[in-house]
């Protein structure tokens, strides 16, 4: 029997990781640090669950279809807010809106791809777009980064071939928490233009940028919509990700491929969600740039702790919105690693195998920490523990 497209990939990490949980009690001194995933684990502010409730007690629409590409408000608000941030000029009708922003990326590569083709993706990657390109009978490249988790178009250049259909750039990056320099993104643009293909670009940590202003000017760009294409969430920044609320910025010829994608696997996003999404854009600014803050001071406790850990041999390779990606010392590959480190040390984290092809041994020494979650107490029992580790 032949392997099908679906068993050729691997398990969901995050729900892989969750079951080294099954049979392990902790101790009520020493209660379990959860850095696995990047998921808020409250809800929204209550503001918004309250809106949310008249929603859908007061409007029948809250319970029916809606356009496939999402409601006109929604994208006309994000196009507008894009345009803010990006010092561009968006168009609603260049924005659509996803179950999600793994459904956006899941959507454009079904739009763009057929099977047999090339996608690029710098490593460490992001695990579910390399799950969606394998299901999608779509070739993942790595593209190597060095110890800053930049990658190099030249590198990326000599990838390419009559294949390739695109490139996937993260930024803020997950896992690696780097911010990509406006520059580094601009010659990534510049080289799929030149080769005629697409720059997928997924900026769902975007809201925590340490950077003020846009982070890259693509939307700038003339003919911007021939090229890029802008993948974003509604899930880290309003505590949405039940709600499975993302969003595309793309031209309008891609859009309308990509909503035959959309039409036949959602039918339209859930309308409670895209309520909720509007009204977070128009009402909680000062709530998410609180938000940011906070992120961003969690972030400077990682700093301040790392001479701990490098004392003991560890390595911060990249930092930021709300990851910390490391290297470490021990002579165990960090799959091995993460399983023990459950019972002997009360942390769930996520090896570094888990963003790494098989072929690529430095995953075995890397792992990453989903740090968003935890305040600086909590960062502060992390650092507690795992200097006192010894494989």
């Amino acid at each position: 029997m032949n392997m099908t497209r679906t068993a050729a990939t691997f398990a969901p990490p995050v729900m892989e990781a969750r079951r080294w949980l099954d049979g392990v009690e902790f101790p009520e001194d020493r209660p379990l640090i959860n850095v696995s995933q990047a998921a808020p684990v409250d809800p929204p502010p209550l503001a918004l669950r309250q809106a949310m409730a008249e929603f859908t007690v007061e409007q029948d629409s809250a319970h029916l279809y809606g356009p496939v590409l999402g409601n006109d408000e929604l994208r006309t608000e994000l196009a507008a807010q894009i345009s803010e941030h990006y010092e561009a000029r968006i168009k609603a009708n260049q924005v659509a809106i996803t179950s999600g922003c793994n459904q956006a990326f899941s959507a454009v590569i079904s739009a763009i791809t057929d099977q047999g083709d090339e996608v690029i993706l710098p490593t460490p990657w992001y695990f579910n777009h390399k799950m969606w390109l394998d299901m999608a009978g779509v070739k993942a490249i790595d593209l190597p980064t060095s110890n800053d988790l930049l990658p190099d178009p030249e590198m990326a250049r000599a990838l390419i071939t009559k294949k390739t259909r695109a490139i996937a750039l993260v930024t803020p990056n997950n896992p690696g928490g780097v911010e990509y320099p406006s520059d580094l993104v601009r010659r990534f643009y510049e080289l799929a233009q030149e080769t005629g293909i697409r720059l997928l670009v997924d900026e769902t940590y975007r809201d925590f940028d340490s950077r003020s202003g846009a982070p890259h000017e693509l939307f700038q760009q003339p003919d911007w919509d021939d090229t890029f294409v802008h993948l974003y969430s509604f899930s880290k920044a309003y505590r949405l990700t039940g709600h499975r609320v993302g969003a595309i910025a793309a031209g309008t010829p891609l859009l309308s491929e990509i909503e035959k994608f959309l039409d036949t696997v959602a039918i339209c996003p859930g309308q409670i969600g895209q309520f909720a999404a509007l009204w977070g854009m128009q009402n909680l600014s000062h709530w998410v740039a609180a938000e940011r803050d906070e992120i961003l001071d969690r972030r400077a406790a990682i700093a301040e702790g790392m001479p701990r850990l490098e004392a003991k041999g560890w390595r911060l390779l990249g930092l930021g919105a709300y990851f910390a990606y490391l290297e470490h010392p021990y002579q165990i590959a960090s799959d091995d690693l993460a399983r023990q480190l459950v019972p002997e040390a009360g942390i769930l984290l996520l090896p570094g195998t888990m963003f790494m092809p098989a072929h690529d041994p430095t995953g075995k020494q890397q792992v990453r920490i989903a740090f968003a979650n935890l305040d600086r107490a909590g960062i502060a029992q992390l650092f507690d523990r795992l200097p006192a580790l010894s494989f």
